[in-house]
């Protein structure tokens, strides 16, 4: 036979009616007691966190915050400049690869996607098109005003700005994608080698 919980009389009076759902105290109604059984459960709660986390991450490694979530928050693009294929002399404003250029002296490395390799390329096919991607960006970026924005990380192992560049709130890596001269920043660099 299961035993009951035995309060003692005198000390936990208020307690044990406050179980039974009676109270000898007026003041205190019914609706202010916590109703047990209504709201979200716990556990509810923390796999929204998890899968909160997890998108976030997911958007991270993808390289597709900064697009979905910080470059729409710029209403107007304010930034331009003359930009120019970079050479030996001093680097202001110059295109680097495709995904890589100098703003007003700082290096930026477009956040939300990859180009094929020109230092050096591993074969010909992928100087070709990085070469492609490098025309390709100068025209983007001389073709009007520009946003850069920051996501979670402010720059990469190599020192360069990582910036996600939208016109109009609109990725000019996406349009890069579009047409082939790129891909969508997986977190990993891909050969453009046939077979790579």
């Amino acid at each position: 036979m299961a035993q009951k919980n035995v309060i003692p009389f005198r000390k936990n009076r208020k307690l044990a009616n406050d179980r039974r759902g009676t109270n000898s105290s007026r003041s205190t109604s019914r609706r202010h007691r916590p109703d047990r059984g209504r709201g979200i459960p716990i556990t509810m709660i923390w796999a929204a966190m998890v899968i909160g986390a997890a998108g976030w991450l997911y958007l991270y490694h993808n390289g597709h915050l900064d697009s979905a979530v910080f470059a729409k928050a710029h209403a107007q693009d304010a930034l331009s400049a003359s930009f120019v294929l970079c050479g030996d002399s001093q680097r202001t404003n110059c295109v680097v690869d495709g995904d890589t250029f100098w703003f007003e002296g700082e290096k930026i490395r477009i956040a939300d996607i990859d180009t094929p390799e020109l230092s050096p390329p591993r074969c010909e096919a992928e100087r070709i098109r990085g070469e492609a991607a490098k025309s390709r960006l100068l025209s983007l970026l001389n073709a009007g005003k520009f946003s850069l924005s920051a996501g979670l990380r402010d720059e990469d192992k190599y020192g360069r700005k990582l910036r996600t560049v939208s016109r109009a709130g609109t990725s000019l890596g996406d349009a890069l994608v579009d047409e082939g001269s790129a891909r969508s920043w997986d977190g990993t660099r891909h050969g453009w080698c046939q077979g790579g």
